[in-house]
């Protein structure tokens, strides 16, 4: 039997195990099998593995930034895909039938199943996937750079069309996606009001770098009300703040798969026609349309590179906010 490298979750709340010869996956029917040149580290494997996120596959390979060559096909796949280079995003299956699917909305199958939480994903030398979920990525962009497109880019960019178009827009929360969203806003010619940890200078000045015309901590108010605010934390208190901070009209969209329970509030906070929504996972088209704008533009990602054996401190340093952009392990 083939085997590989690999980080593996055996059990929610404990650090991940380093295996050399965990078995090399084969792809079955619509899969193909791609060698990972790099898989970015994102908040939503921290839910995964601290246990915040329920009843994931175990034992696991978490990732689900994935950018790598597609080395064999599956029954089913055009051969043609072999030597491809591909992302793979956090939705790596749907049923393709239900009513969500076909009406364009397959971010919200019933059915679905997500990589690096119900599907082995990229903390490995290997992975296999639907090769529907399979997005090509631009030339423009190195692997290290492109993985954290695959969902702080993807999520971050359907954030920003929940949003819309108002000039001011706030993001809580200045981590990978929101330093990837801020760039396309900049791109659209929205003004960006960034709100960081109190008191994360550096991580104030990271968002003034990145075109940011007000960068604060999140307990502070903006200078002039906000149009919309986007909140990649996952920190539910931050909920009544951005609506505090938004005018009439404005939207607060809630980006991550986790938040902590959001408190009560006055509902002055909500009145005249204040919204609150969420963002759920992506589509194909999401990554299509992604894709081309973040080579467009270009978007640049700030990076960290870790050896897969370091996944466990790529994940603490997320954790504890100590990175600048995103983490990115490089087998």
């Amino acid at each position: 039997m083939a085997t590989m490298r690999a980080m593996i979750l055996e059990a929610p709340g404990r650090p991940l195990r380093a295996v050399d010869g965990w078995p090399r996956p084969a792809p079955g029917r619509g899969q193909v099998l791609v060698r990972v040149h790099a898989c970015g580290v994102c908040r939503t494997d921290l839910h995964v593995v601290d246990g915040e996120l329920a009843e994931p596959k175990l034992p696991l390979v978490p990732g689900h930034e994935i950018v790598g060559t597609v080395e064999a096909a599956g029954p089913g796949v055009n051969e043609a895909r072999i030597g491809e280079r591909v992302g793979i995003p956090w939705l790596g299956h749907t049923c393709g039938r239900c009513g969500y699917c076909r009406g364009g909305r397959e971010n919200l199958c019933s059915g679905a199943r997500f990589t690096g939480y119900q599907l082995d994903g990229g903390y490995a030398e290997y992975a296999v996937a639907d090769e529907r979920y399979c997005f090509a990525v631009p030339d423009r962009f190195s692997d290290e750079a492109a993985a954290p497109l695959l969902c702080a880019g993807l999520i971050g960019c359907r954030a920003l069309r929940m949003a819309g178009e108002g000039r001011r827009l706030g993001l809580y929360g200045f981590g990978a996606a929101a330093h990837i969203a801020a760039q396309v806003a900049r791109h659209r010619g929205q003004e960006v009001y960034a709100f960081t940890r109190p008191g994360d200078v550096a991580g104030q000045q990271f968002a003034r770098s990145l075109g940011a015309v007000w960068a604060g901590g999140s307990d502070m108010a903006p200078p002039r009300p906000l149009d919309a605010a986007i909140i990649f934390a996952p920190v539910g208190a931050l909920v009544p703040a951005a609506l505090a901070a938004t005018g009439k009209g404005g939207t607060v969209v809630c980006a991550g798969i986790h938040m902590s329970d959001i408190p009560a509030f006055p509902y002055r906070f909500l009145w005249e026609e204040r919204m609150v929504r969420s963002v759920a996972n992506l589509t194909r088209r999401d990554g299509e349309e992604f894709m081309a704008i973040a080579a467009d533009i270009p978007v640049k990602t700030t990076t960290t590179a870790y050896r897969l054996e370091q996944a466990n401190q790529a994940l603490d340093d997320l954790r504890e906010g100590r990175l600048e952009g995103a983490a990115v392990l490089i087998p």
